[in-house]
Formats: structure tokens, C-alpha cells, sequence
């Protein structure tokens, strides 16, 4: 135990179990039964799953047991006592290593992922952008506890048996990383096999109804029972990533005003204080966050706009950079699915180009997905509204001797302005680079964010082949 220099969580919960003098576990009076062997079998499966024996004492574990059956202590390193303590450690470890990966997964994508982008730091302190916010089940002291009970209680192979994952995704995995080519085929798909192994609180597969936007693909789908929507989108660019999370479309906003973020105002606006005309062109007014009034651009100042003391506001309408409409979801980011007013990114490969925001190639088809009751009179006035000239001042006709522009009348009675999601529709925004489409085929996405990279390092505590 003293000589093993491994620094997986479970292996420090097992040199601390006996450092606290806990109870052998697989040794007692009368040697070492059946309970090590069940566990052994399981321990070989692991070449299965891409990893590699030595990293679960496999050899070191069968060859200890056939010497306890064979009575063979005839050498100084291989003395009794030497085989049956280093045989009961090494157990313990390798079935916390197990028992720990099969359930929880072999790599914390909280931990990691939420220390990969530097947020600020200083000579000190260093902060860290959150990436990841899905509620999953984590291992805990009492994971521990219950698999050491497993092992008095006589029902290792049950309990091993009931936490190995059983999706049909991580099924899928698993049969494709058998019939892997070469190494960076098998490197993709033992990231998204690990993946698969994360107890997430809430996925697709519980759902009938639910919106899925998979980062890598820079695709939505949205599903329906057997009916399903898909299209591009645009995601949060290397440097402003999009989280991943998993939440409830509630809203829907038709020609929203768009506040402006202060990392947006800092980096593109500031330095247009006093332009009075771009602020007219962006339709932007400034806002004093304390008495809720408008302040004229001409006496705003480059400090006061990033003193974080006035918000900057885009009116809603034509032209507005959230574009035509925003669904609306509860999470920590202040992100949203949004139209857009820029859409030539659509036909790009990389559509990295958000500030953390997903813009949606076809809003109105997501607006009418989302309905619970498909309401005609509901659908024909999100259309008009969307469609509706608000934020033009005026319009010509085609009267070219008109002295005035006219403007364009307006229905009032058709602009609605926000609509309900009832019932609320789940929303998975995930990252998957290997994922199966509609038939079940799985399709191959680049890893953009770099995530395939950071989790294959870690699994190579496992000796990942």
C-alpha cells in the first residue's frame, strides 16, 4: 500500500479504508472464497471496454489466487503473509476502481471541465468558467461503504452486475469500440463510451418530447415521438464556449429586446460613446440600472458604460442581433436558443460564433414544434409577428413621386408578444462526437471544443489501448 503511487479517487478511499485499520474484506479464517473470483471475472472485462488489465491488478490478482490454491509460499516474496496482504489490497482497490467507473464513470466531467478555461486570475486566485452544469449522481463516502457491504453480504457479482451501465447508447459504444479500426477511431468512441457512462439526472431517453443540441454537430433535433425536426446552428466559439446543461424550453419571446451582455459592451461598444449615429443604426439606447430611465447617448461616456451601472438595450424588431424571436429556459449562463439577424454562418462547417448563445437556422419551425396544441390562431400570429415590419421606421412605396414615405400599417391585433410552453419541453444542449442519427447510424463530429482531447488524457490512468 505504501509503495502504490496511483491517485484515482478510489485508490485513496482504499489506502484509507486500511490506514483507518478497516476489516479484511476478502480474507478470512479460512483463506479466500469464491467472492475474489466473481470479481476477477468481472476485472477481465475491462480489456473489453479499452483499458487495460494491469491498471486493475488483474495478473497480479489471478497469480496471488492460484498460489493461495496451491499452497506455493516457498519463496522470501512470496511468503504467506507477503501473498495474502498484498492479495487483499489489491482486491479492494481494483474493485473500487471497477465498482466506482462502472457507475459514476471513470472521469468527473464536472471537475474537469469546470477547470479547463481560465476565467480571471491573479497572482493568487485563479477563477474558472463553468462548462458543465448537469445534475448527475457523484461518487460519495457511502458508495464506498455499500460496496464493502456488498462484499460481507456475499453478492459482489449482483451488485457489479447492477451498476454496469445498460443504455442502448452505451450498448452501441461498446459493439463499435470492438470493431474499432485504428487508434483514433478508438479514441473517439472511448470518450462518447464514457459519456454514456455518466448518471445524468435527466436524458432523452426518458422523454417522448424533447430538444437536443448536440455542440460538435452544430445541429438541433427535436423529437417528437416518431416525428422529428433537425437543423444548423450556431454555437459559443472557442473562447466563449456554449455550457452544456440540461433544462425546460418555458417561453417563447417574439421580437425581443436584446440586453446587452458587458463583455459585448466592453469589447464592441465603449468606444462608440458619443456616436450618437451608431448608436441610432444599432438602435441601442442606454439604460441607468438604478432609476430604470434613459440616458442620452450624447452624454454617455466610455467609463460609464462599462462602470456595469447603465444597461445598453437593442430594441426589438428587424435587425435586432436575437433576431426574430428567443426561447426562453431557466439556467445559470443567461444563455438561449435564439433567432438571428446574421445568417450566413448557416452555411458554414464550423459554426462556432456565439458569445455562449445557440441561434437557430429555422425559428419558426422550432416556435410551432414546441406547441403543445398546435393552435392555428397561435401559429398564424407568431408567423405574422416574426414577419411584421416592427423597428423600420418607414417603408417606400411604389409611388416613386410620393414626397413621404408611408409607413406600413401594422395589425396591432395580431402581434403577440410571448407564448407559454405548455407543456415545457426538455432541452439537452450536449456534446457528443460520435452520435447516432435518425437510423441509428452513428455520424462522426470533429471534437471543437477540445473536450474528446481532455477526457481521453484522463483516461489514460485506466491505459487506455
Amino acid at each position: 500500500m505504501r509503495n502504490d503511487a496511483d491517485s484515482m479517487k478510489a485508490d485513496y478511499e482504499a489506502r484509507r479504508y486500511y490506514r483507518n485499520k478497516g476489516v479484511f474484506v476478502w480474507i478470512d479464517r479460512l483463506g479466500v472464497d469464491h467472492r475474489a473470483m466473481q470479481l476477477l471475472e468481472q476485472l477481465k472485462t475491462v480489456s473489453s471496454m479499452g483499458f487495460s488489465e494491469k491498471k486493475f491488478c488483474v495478473k497480479q490478482i489471478e497469480d496471488d489466487l492460484a498460489r493461495v490454491r496451491e499452497l506455493e509460499f516457498d519463496s522470501d516474496e512470496n511468503q504467506i503473509n507477503q501473498v495474502f496482504g498484498r492479495l487483499e489490497y489489491r482486491l479492494t482497490k481494483a474493485y473500487f476502481r471497477f465498482a466506482v467507473g462502472q457507475r459514476f464513470g471513470y472521469v468527473n466531467p464536472r471537475r474537469l471541465l469546470n477547470a479547463l478555461d481560465v476565467r480571471d486570475s491573479d497572482s493568487i486566485h485563479v477563477s474558472y468558467r463553468q462548462l458543465f452544469d448537469v445534475r448527475q449522481d457523484e461518487v460519495d463516502k457511502s458508495f464506498y461503504r455499500l460496496a464493502l457491504r456488498k462484499v460481507h453480504q456475499d453478492s459482489v457479482a449482483i451488485f457489479l452486475n447492477e451498476i454496469t451501465p445498460s443504455s442502448a447508447l452505451y450498448t452501441l459504444y461498446l459493439k463499435q469500440l470492438n470493431d474499432a479500426h485504428n487508434r483514433f477511431e478508438r479514441a473517439k468512441i472511448l470518450c462518447n463510451l464514457e459519456r454514456a457512462r455518466w448518471r445524468t439526472h435527466d436524458n432523452p431517453s426518458m422523454h417522448q418530447k424533447y430538444v437536443m443540441v448536440n455542440i460538435p454537430a452544430f445541429r438541433l433535433m427535436g423529437v417528437d415521438g416518431k416525428d422529428t425536426i433537425t437543423m444548423r446552428v450556431g454555437c459559443g466559439s472557442l473562447e466563449t464556449k456554449t455550457p452544456l446543461l440540461s433544462s425546460q424550453m418555458e417561453r417563447m419571446d417574439v421580437n425581443p429586446r436584446w440586453v446587452l451582455p458587458a463583455s459585448i459592451i466592453k469589447k464592441s461598444v465603449a468606444h462608440h460613446a458619443g456616436d450618437s449615429a451608431y448608436f441610432a443604426r444599432k438602435r441601442f439606447s442606454v439604460i441607468d440600472r438604478h432609476t430604470r430611465k434613459k440616458v442620452s447617448v450624447h452624454h454617455v461616456t466610455a467609463d460609464m458604460l462599462t462602470s456595469g451601472s447603465f444597461y445598453v438595450v437593442q430594441t426589438g424588431g428587424v435587425g435586432n442581433s436575437l433576431g426574430r424571436i428567443i426561447f426562453r429556459f431557466k439556467n445559470n449562463f443567461a444563455v438561449y436558443l435564439h433567432d438571428t439577424s446574421q445568417r450566413d454562418f448557416f452555411n458554414l462547417h464550423d459554426r462556432g460564433v456565439s458569445h455562449g448563445c445557440v441561434r437557430v437556422e429555422k425559428p419558426f419551425d422550432l416556435a410551432v414544434f414546441l406547441l403543445g396544441d398546435k393552435d392555428e390562431k397561435v401559429i398564424d400570429k407568431i408567423k405574422y409577428s416574426m414577419l411584421a415590419p416592427i423597428g423600420v421606421e418607414s417603408e417606400k412605396t411604389d409611388d416613386e413621386d410620393a414626397e413621404e414615405p408611408k409607413k406600413k400599417e401594422i395589425d396591432k391585433r395580431m402581434l403577440i408578444h410571448s407564448v407559454s410552453v405548455n407543456p415545457k419541453v426538455p432541452l439537452f444542449i450536449t456534446y457528443y462526437t460520435l452520435y447516432p442519427g435518425r437510423w441509428g447510424v452513428l455520424a462522426e463530429y470533429p471534437d471543437v471544443y477540445g473536450y474528446d482531447r481532455v477526457i481521453y488524457g484522463m483516461l489514460k490512468n485506466y491505459g487506455v489501448q
